[in-house]
C-alpha cells in the first residue's frame, strides 16, 4: 500500500498520569519518542473526583517543560466555586493555557454532585472568573453520551456547553464516521460552529477495548468484535488488524475535512507511531 501524501493535519495525544516513579520514567520516555509528530498540545486525564489530580499537575508541569503545550483534564462533580476557582488560580501560576473541563464521575461513596452539576456549568464559571485566559475544549458523544435520556436532549446539552464558552471539542473514540459527520451536521444545524476533533483510540489489547467500550457506551462494529474474538490472545495478530482498521478510519475523516485528530495513546508509543507512520502524519 502506498503512503498517501504528507499532510499537516494536527494531532494532539492524551495520556494518563503514572501511579509509580517507574511510571513516570515510561512516560516521559513515550513522551520523547512522540514528539517528533509535532503534537498541538498533550492533554492528561485524571480520575473520579480528581483522585489523581496531583499526577495530572505533575505530568501537566513536565510536558510544559519540554516545551509542548498542555492540558489538563479538569472535572467539576463533587467541586465548589472556591474549590474551582482556587484550582484555575493555581493553573494559571503554572503557566497553564489549556483546560479539557468535563463534568467527571463521582468516585464510589461520594456524597453528592456540589456546586456544578454540568460540564457546561463548569465552562461558564472558567470564563466567568478568568475571561479568555484558557483554551478550554469540552467532550462530545457522536454516539451518545451514556448517560443521557435521548439523542435530542444529548445534543442539547452539548450546544449548551459551547455556548458557554467552549473553544473546540474533542470525541470520544469511535469506529463509525457515518456517527461523527452526522453529529457534526446536527450540531452546526444548531448553531455550534467550533472544531470537533475526533478522539482516536489505537486497538491494542481487545479485551481492554471493549471493557472501556461497554463502559463508555462506543460501539464497536459486530465485525471488528468477531474479528478481534477470533484472534484470541494472539496480540500480534490483533494490533495488525486493528493497525490496518484505525488508519482507515482516520483515512475517512481526514477525506472528510476533520481539523484534527486526538490520540487516546494509553501511554505507549508504538501504537500512535505506526497509525501517524501509516497516514504520512510523521
Amino acid at each position: 500500500m502506498s503512503k498517501p501524501a504528507a499532510s499537516s493535519l494536527p494531532v494532539s495525544f492524551e495520556f494518563f498520569p503514572p501511579k509509580t516513579p517507574e511510571g513516570v520514567d515510561k512516560l516521559a520516555a513515550v513522551r520523547q519518542q512522540l514528539y517528533p509528530l509535532k503534537p498541538e498540545y498533550c492533554s492528561v486525564t485524571y480520575g473520579a473526583g480528581g483522585s489523581t489530580q496531583d499526577g495530572t499537575i505533575q505530568t501537566v508541569r513536565a510536558i510544559l517543560a519540554e516545551g509542548v503545550d498542555a492540558a489538563p483534564h479538569f472535572s467539576c462533580i463533587g467541586a465548589t466555586k472556591a474549590s474551582v476557582k482556587a484550582q484555575l488560580e493555581a493553573f494559571q501560576a503554572d503557566g497553564i493555557k489549556r483546560i479539557v473541563a468535563l463534568r467527571g464521575d463521582l468516585p464510589s461513596g461520594y456524597g453528592g454532585f456540589g456546586e456544578f452539576r454540568y460540564a457546561s456549568e463548569l465552562v461558564a464559571y472558567i470564563r466567568e472568573a478568568t475571561g479568555d485566559h484558557f483554551h478550554i475544549e469540552v467532550g462530545a458523544y457522536p454516539e451518545m453520551h451514556p448517560q443521557a435520556k435521548s439523542p435530542a436532549a444529548d445534543l442539547q446539552a452539548f450546544v449548551t456547553k459551547v455556548k458557554a464558552g467552549a473553544d473546540v471539542a474533542l470525541t470520544q473514540y469511535f469506529f463509525n464516521t457515518d456517527a461523527y459527520f452526522r453529529f457534526v451536521d446536527e450540531v452546526t444545524k444548531a448553531g455550534v460552529q467550533i472544531p470537533i476533533i475526533p478522539g482516536i483510540m489505537p486497538i491494542i489489547n481487545s479485551t481492554q477495548l471493549m471493557r472501556f467500550s461497554d463502559a463508555c457506551g462506543a460501539e464497536i462494529p459486530r465485525w471488528i468484535r468477531t474479528r478481534l474474538e477470533s484472534f484470541g490472545d494472539d496480540k500480534a495478530s490483533i494490533q495488525a488488524f486493528g493497525l490496518d482498521v484505525v488508519t482507515e478510519l482516520c483515512e475517512k475523516l481526514r477525506a472528510g475535512g476533520v481539523p484534527g485528530l486526538h490520540f487516546y495513546t494509553m501511554n505507549q508509543a508504538g501504537p500512535v507511531k505506526a497509525l501517524c507512520e501509516r497516514l504520512n502524519l510523521a
